[in-house]
């Protein structure tokens, strides 16, 4: 399988970010908006490292590593994006995206790092969908399918990915071809792909709102929460000022592949209500949003994203997904972590006052370690 890298992705890092805070000298004191316990990962790398435990199971470079539980025996999932199997680009067969590793137990004080036990499918890393990179799959021609969040719940595991049709699109356009959901009823080692599809610029329909999703979890009232937003993998998008937007859905509708039996939150006739008569509105927007990641954390709702314009990692939270969201605090930065991105929430973070975060860092190099994920512990958002 061949593979030519996605450069246009992250080379806006190189150049964008960390400018907002060359004079920030609040930020560069520390990677937290409070001090972690003294045991916590402060970026310990989960990849990249000879005979380290994501090696072991076949993956030597990858990026994301989105966490999520695996409900049916409370282990735990790590998705990763485009990956090799070596941890130089040059040197290892590339893998493709999605891959998952799991975790037998997560350490959730932090002392610990994670630490990968086995791979899906089969357990060696692999990549997770049946279809071909650079090639029409039926939709029209993809380069990778990139994997935004994960979840399980009622025994079956679901992935919501975008697929992309090319790294460098024109200015104002995402260059996605599609958004959609895949789903496994053995636990990630099989998926089959729901037949509804969410159309990306390619297909006629440019930053649409639904490209990138974050599953919040199903809360107490029943309901399976979930905040999307414009699929930009460049983290450059000229139409996305940090737009957001939720809706919800009953798991069982979900579970069908009705999504069109979505509640979407919205301001309607002079207030926020939930309806089925209108499109979600925009809850947040400010500075350019990249990856995102939104968690139900011992009922707090936890939010971390990328902001592109401040080159951080920054966090919000709010006592109910429909709530009022706190101002964002930036936790990690591009002047102690160069190139980062991602920012994923584990879920098995034990309070808001200490989540734990897995961060996405580029290097961009030929030749060398494409990509790192790193983990942080102890984030008070």
């Amino acid at each position: 399988m061949s593979h030519t890298g996605r450069p246009s992705r992250r080379s806006v890092l190189k150049a964008g970010t960390g400018f907002a805070l060359a004079g920030a000298g609040a930020l560069s004191a520390g990677l937290y908006g409070a001090a972690p316990a003294a045991a916590a990962q402060a970026g310990t790398p989960l990849c990249d490292q000879p005979g380290d435990s994501a090696s072991a199971v076949g993956l030597g470079s990858g990026d994301l590593g989105i966490p999520y539980h695996r409900e049916h025996d409370g282990s735990w999932g790590y998705v990763f994006g485009d990956s090799w199997a070596g941890m130089q680009q040059a040197d290892g067969t590339y893998l493709g995206s999605p891959v998952m590793l799991n975790q037998a137990g997560f350490d959730p004080s932090g002392a610990t790092p994670i630490s990968f036990t086995w791979a899906e499918p089969g357990g060696r890393a692999a990549q997770l969908f049946d279809y071909t990179h650079n090639a029409d799959n039926g939709y029209g021609t993809e380069v990778s399918r990139i994997p935004n969040d994960c979840i399980e719940f009622g025994g079956r595991t679901y992935i919501q990915y975008t697929s992309v049709a090319t790294w460098g699109p024109p200015a104002g356009y995402d260059g996605s071809l599609m958004s959609g959901v895949a789903y496994s009823d053995d636990y990630g080692a099989t998926w089959t792909d729901f037949s509804y599809h969410w159309d990306g610029d390619v297909r006629g329909v440019n930053q649409s709102m639904y490209g990138m999703w974050s599953f919040a979890g199903i809360d107490p009232d029943g309901w399976l929460y979930i905040f999307s937003k414009r699929w930009n993998g460049t983290h450059n998008n000229t139409a996305d000022g940090g737009a957001i937007q939720l809706f919800r859905i009953q798991p069982g509708d979900f579970h069908n592949g009705d999504f069109g039996a979505q509640q979407n939150w919205a301001y309607l006739d002079g207030s926020w209500q939930w309806t089925t008569s209108a499109p979600p509105s925009v809850i947040l927007s400010g500075n350019n949003t990249g990856e995102f990641s939104v968690k139900l954390i011992n009922g707090t709702y936890c939010m971390s994203y990328f902001d592109v314009v401040l080159g951080a990692i920054c966090t919000r939270t709010a006592p109910r997904p429909d709530a009022v969201w706190s101002t964002p605090v930036p936790q990690i930065t591009a002047l102690t972590v160069p190139n980062l991105y991602g920012g994923y929430i584990h879920p098995g973070s034990p309070a808001a006052t200490s989540l734990t975060l897995v961060v996405s860092q580029w290097n961009g190099t030929v030749g060398q370690a494409p990509y790192w994920v790193r983990q942080f512990d102890g984030i008070n958002a």
